[in-house]
């Protein structure tokens, strides 16, 4: 298997995330826990990770586990960034084949000090509404920051992880 069909899968399987992945509400107390169950698995993983949760542009949860640094609290602010942007998940735009060559953040001349296209915030979606917020989670590997939020979000709206996740 080439890189190019792997990532093709990639991108299919993270529009049939953010399709399923909605929640019926969100709301400050449901962000709350969102932030919680993410800083959870985080430690139960001893995972160095800053994590942010974010409702209509404003952070309502941040953390930032021990060993995590002021560059992983950075990094998600530009992948959260780049989905408040375009509401799409931050590892789909990295994944997506460029026809032109360029990267979205090239294409439409965006900072890349303040956008970053690298996999780890994810949109928090309502269903009937759309994009209402912003997940993201940096210091591991970018595939790994995007599927903690993802197994995450998956028992939060009760969709099974094993249908949702990512191909090895």
């Amino acid at each position: 298997m080439n890189t190019t069909d792997s990532g093709n899968r990639d991108v299919e399987r993270i529009a049939e995330q953010e399709r399923r992945l909605r929640l019926p509400r969100f709301d400050l107390a449901i962000a709350w826990e969102l932030g919680c169950r993410l800083r959870e698995r985080a430690l139960a993983r001893h995972a160095a990770v800053a994590i942010e949760v974010r409702l209509s542009k404003e952070t309502v949860f941040f953390c930032a586990m021990p060993g995590a640094t002021p560059a992983n609290a950075d990094w998600a602010r530009r992948k959260r960034n780049t989905v408040e942007l375009t509401h799409r998940s931050s590892y789909a735009l990295g994944r997506s084949a460029q026809d032109d060559g360029q990267t979205l953040i090239e294409r439409i001349g965006l900072a890349p000090r303040d956008y970053a296209i690298a996999g780890g915030a994810f949109p928090l979606g309502v269903e009937g509404v759309g994009c209402i917020g912003v997940a993201a989670v940096s210091g591991l590997p970018q595939r790994e920051d995007h599927e903690l939020i993802v197994e995450v979000l998956a028992e939060m709206c009760r969709v099974p992880y094993d249908e949702v996740r990512l191909e090895s």
